[in-house]
């Protein structure tokens, strides 16, 4: 596995990747404030953490922290390495989803709902290529979906992530977590908005960054594929 997936940062251009990592972090969990709040529907994840929020009486920002902890751990027999990323990400994601549902006033009007909707996955769109384009390893959720592929090639990245997400939206909904139009509106809308911001955030491998130095040069443009952060 890439030198990248080691937890101490280290390289190039290290100040700009830092920063750029916990903004995209935090600018996430308010995005997910906006979208709760909404009321119109959530991604498949936050739908679950929602649902068991409701159900246990957990605010939601510690149920998406406590939930990445058992995800993480079934990284352990996926032979997966967590990147600095990861651990930052089960951290601040849902303290910053906390702190934005503190002062966020609930959706009233349809106008208002909607357009919480429209900034929540907007936000998300560049908290995600944010997170992605500093380069320090995938979030717990995505880096399962990336180490069951790894573990059984047979499996593609397109039916092994809808059948987590398929699972955890169902697990969510029984719980009372929220499903709705939105939930539709993120699926369509972040992947383009994602490769949208991308080649504004990613921060370039160079020559004397010691973690991609001893990496063999590939041909071509490096592609970083979208993929959700938490």
């Amino acid at each position: 596995m890439s030198r990248l997936s080691n937890l101490v940062p280290v390289g190039a251009r290290l100040p700009r990747r830092v920063t750029q990592l916990f903004a995209g972090l935090v600018l996430y969990g308010i995005s997910m404030a906006f979208m709760v709040e909404s009321d119109l529907g959530l991604n498949p994840w936050d739908v679950f953490h929602q649902g068991v929020s409701k159900a246990t009486g957990v605010s939601f920002g510690w149920v998406v922290l406590l939930t990445g902890i058992p995800v993480l751990l079934l990284w352990i027999p996926l032979r997966q390495r967590p990147g600095f990323g990861t651990i930052a990400n089960l951290v601040v994601i849902g303290f910053a989803a906390d702190g934005a549902l503190a002062v966020l006033a609930p959706g009233g009007s349809m106008a208002m709902r909607i357009t919480y909707l429209v900034v929540g996955i907007a936000l998300n769109g560049v908290a995600t290529a944010m997170y992605i384009g500093a380069r320090f390893g995938p979030g717990p959720r995505d880096g399962l979906m990336t180490g069951i592929v790894s573990r059984w090639p047979r499996l593609s990245i397109r039916v092994v992530r809808t059948s987590i997400e398929v699972l955890v939206l169902g697990v969510g909904v029984l719980l009372g977590g929220t499903i709705g139009f939105g939930t539709v509106a993120y699926a369509l809308g972040i992947g383009p908005l994602v490769q949208l911001f991308m080649p504004v955030f990613a921060v370039p491998a160079t020559a004397d960054d010691p973690a991609v130095a001893a990496e063999p040069a590939q041909p071509g443009p490096p592609q970083v594929a979208p993929a959700v952060v938490a």
